[in-house]
């Protein structure tokens, strides 16, 4: 199925992309990210859109967390090639983000790359608290984010949109 959003379209797969997160209702409410990515193999870019988070927590639960997401991408050797972040997302345990970056990858270094997602509640101007993390591509957390990876790389030029789950340590 392809969804128009003006005049950009995003591939939809499978059960998992849809924007209401299904696995959250399924294991208990855990913290989830939807994550659109796309790749151009002309121009060599990666777009990453943060879409939408849900059932983002801070640890005392006392109120709902500002929240904003980190990307970082990373060489095989480890080493930090680009980075981005969100703006805040304030008192939402259910943000929604749409913000796109785009990080400049060659062909040939696609499958070498991670790339880490982080989520963090902020909670003042210095001080800030992981609410959780996956990562894509190379040193992916899982198989999910492994074949969401892959699609993108096979699937050149159309966004494709998941939910990914957080890990909860680093």
């Amino acid at each position: 199925m392809i969804l128009s959003t003006g005049s950009s379209e995003i591939l939809s797969l499978g059960r998992s992309d849809s924007t209401d997160s299904t696995h959250s209702m399924l294991h208990g409410g855990v913290a989830e990210l939807l994550l659109g990515l796309s790749y151009n193999g002309t121009t060599g870019r990666i777009f990453i859109e943060v879409i939408k988070g849900s059932h983002f927590r801070n640890v005392a639960m006392t109120r709902a967390p500002d929240t904003y997401v980190k990307l970082m991408l990373l060489s095989s050797s480890g080493q930090e090639m680009s980075r981005a972040k969100t703006s805040v997302r304030r008192g939402q345990p259910n943000p929604l983000f749409k913000e796109t970056f785009v990080f400049q990858v060659a062909l040939f270094h696609l499958s070498d790359v991670t790339l880490v997602v982080s989520v963090y509640d902020r909670k003042s101007l210095k001080k800030k608290q992981l609410i959780g993390w996956f990562s894509l591509g190379q040193n992916s957390t899982s198989e999910e984010e492994l074949a969401h990876w892959n699609e993108m790389c096979k699937v050149k030029g159309e966004q494709l949109a998941r939910w990914h789950i957080l890990c909860g340590d680093v």
